[in-house]
């Protein structure tokens, strides 16, 4: 009983002793974990800290990166200033050529127009003074032809009232009693009558100017 009640108290103090050391590393372990929670904030807040001084640097960085870059405006916007004062300088030109150019296109399309123009007025010109040259020709054909029927025939009387033969050829002044006002005709082209013999009809020099067959 005594042996009993002796393991019973061994075994309570061992418990106690077990309770006292598992309080006690409960504690340990709290207090640690604690301790670990604090140094894990401590750092969180060094890592802030540290990316805020980073950021800082950075941002000091940047800003005398910027503070050179705004070093740089005045002349970047004199630039862009006289780069916009060329740029309407040069479209002012270019519309002034194209209006230029617009109205020498327009001054060679009247020009080629006009040429076409006085082509077709040259050619009507021409073709009109051809007609009247023709005409003119016509009518000196026709006079010439009426020309030599005049001589014709009075080469007929001239060898009637004279006996003369087919062989014989007349002179202008033979025939002269025999033309109407007593002058010998005329070729208006210029030409040069043949009178010949009487069994022929006289001829001028002038080609066209022919007496059809009698």
């Amino acid at each position: 009983m005594k042996s009993q009640n002796l393991l019973l108290g061994i075994c309570l103090a061992a418990l106690i002793v077990s309770e006292f050391f598992l309080i006690s590393a409960n504690r340990q372990k709290g207090e640690a974990l604690a301790q670990w929670h604090q140094a894990q904030q401590q750092a969180a807040d060094l890592q802030s800290q540290l990316s805020q001084a980073t950021n800082s640097e950075d941002a000091d960085s940047e800003l005398a990166r910027l503070r050179a870059d705004n070093q740089d405006i005045p002349r970047l916007r004199n630039q862009i200033q006289q780069l916009q004062t060329q740029n309407a300088n040069l479209s002012q030109l270019l519309k002034a050529t194209r209006q230029a150019g617009q109205a020498v296109q327009q001054q060679l399309q009247d020009l080629e127009a006009q040429n076409e123009q006085a082509a077709e007025d040259q050619q009507a010109q021409q073709q009109a003074q051809q007609q009247v040259v023709d005409r003119i020709a016509a009518q000196q054909r026709n006079q010439c032809i009426a020309n030599l029927r005049l001589i014709y025939a009075a080469k007929q009387a001239w060898a009637l009232e004279k006996n003369k033969t087919d062989t014989d050829t007349p002179t202008e002044q033979d025939l002269l009693p025999y033309i109407k006002g007593g002058v010998f005709p005329v070729c208006p082209s210029g030409g040069t009558y043949t009178i010949g013999p009487v069994g022929q009809l006289p001829t001028c020099s002038i080609p066209g100017h022919v007496l059809p067959p009698q």
